[in-house]
C-alpha cells in the first residue's frame, strides 16, 4: 500500500468516525421521520377536505339552512386547499403558520356548521348526514393523533439541533430548527374563565 493510498484510507476512516459521532446520521433519520409525520398530517387534512363537499351537499338539502354558515365552510375549504405545501414548508415558519391558520379556519367553520345543524331536526335525522358527521369526527381525531406524532418528532429533531456538539453539525450542514404547531389563540386560552354563580 502506497503512502497516498494509506493517507486517503486513513482520512476516509477518520471522516467516517467523526461524522458518525457528530449526529449527522441522527439528523438524517429525524429529518425523514419529520417528513413522514408531516405527510400523515397532510393526509388527514386532505381526508377532511374531501369530506366537506359531501357534507355541504347534504346540508343544502335542508331548505332553511343558514346559507352564511355553508358559504364560510366552502370558502375555508377553498383557502385551506389552495395553499401549496412542499417539504420546504417544514423549514419556513411563515409558510407553516399560514398553512396552520388556513386549516384552523376550516376546522372552525366545520365546528360552527355542526353546532348550527343541531337546530335542524330533519337534518339530524338524515342518515347520510349522521354518517358524514361520524366520519368527520373520526377524521378530526386522526388529525389530532397525526399532529401529536409530528409534534413529538419535531421536538426530538429540534433538541438534537440545539444540543452540543450536534448544534455544530447543524450549523455546518444548515439544519435549522423546525417550526411546530402552536395554539392560534394562545392569549385567549391562557386567560382564566370568569365563573359567576350569582343568580340573576
Amino acid at each position: 500500500m502506497t503512502i497516498s493510498r494509506f493517507l486517503t484510507f486513513t482520512f476516509a476512516a477518520l471522516l467516517g468516525l467523526l461524522l458518525s459521532g457528530c449526529g449527522y446520521n441522527d439528523f438524517q433519520r429525524l429529518d425523514e421521520q419529520t417528513k413522514s409525520a408531516w405527510s400523515e398530517v397532510l393526509n388527514q387534512y386532505q381526508r377532511r377536505a374531501d369530506l366537506v363537499p359531501n357534507i355541504v351537499a347534504t346540508v343544502k338539502g335542508e331548505a332553511q339552512f343558514e346559507q352564511d354558515t355553508l358559504t364560510k365552510v366552502i370558502e375555508a375549504r377553498a383557502k385551506a386547499t389552495s395553499i401549496q405545501v412542499t417539504p420546504e414548508t417544514l423549514n419556513d415558519p411563515a409558510a407553516f403558520s399560514k398553512f396552520q391558520a388556513a386549516q384552523g379556519e376550516l376546522g372552525s367553520a366545520l365546528s360552527r356548521l355542526m353546532v348550527v345543524s343541531e337546530r335542524y331536526p330533519d337534518l339530524k335525522a338524515n342518515q347520510g348526514f349522521r354518517d358524514l358527521r361520524v366520519q368527520l369526527e373520526g377524521t378530526e381525531n386522526r388529525i389530532t393523533v397525526a399532529r401529536n406524532r409530528y409534534i413529538q418528532t419535531v421536538q426530538e429533531y429540534n433538541v438534537l439541533a440545539r444540543s452540543f456538539p450536534n448544534n455544530l453539525t447543524a450549523m455546518v450542514f444548515g439544519y435549522q430548527v423546525k417550526p411546530n404547531f402552536s395554539v392560534q389563540n394562545e392569549a385567549q386560552i391562557s386567560t382564566p374563565p370568569v365563573v359567576d354563580f350569582n343568580k340573576k
